[in-house]
């Protein structure tokens, strides 16, 4: 995720992270069972998935705490 990304998800109100968080969420669950399957071709896919969830999370407690 790129620094521009980044500054675009800062920019989302608290709904639209939430549903955001939940759509990564859910892709990294279908992501789960493609790779337990044999289904999954891009393994890394993964990592990328985790980090993008921990710095959505991150970026959702930052705002909490400013406010």
């Amino acid at each position: 995720m790129s620094n521009k990304r980044i500054k675009e998800l800062k920019n989302l109100t608290k709904d639209e992270m939430v549903q955001k968080i939940r759509e990564v969420e859910k892709g990294l669950f279908e992501d789960r069972m493609k790779k337990s399957t044999g289904q999954l071709a891009d393994v890394a896919k993964l990592w990328r998935s985790r980090k993008d969830l921990a710095r959505l999370k991150t970026l959702q407690v930052q705002s909490q705490a400013q406010k």
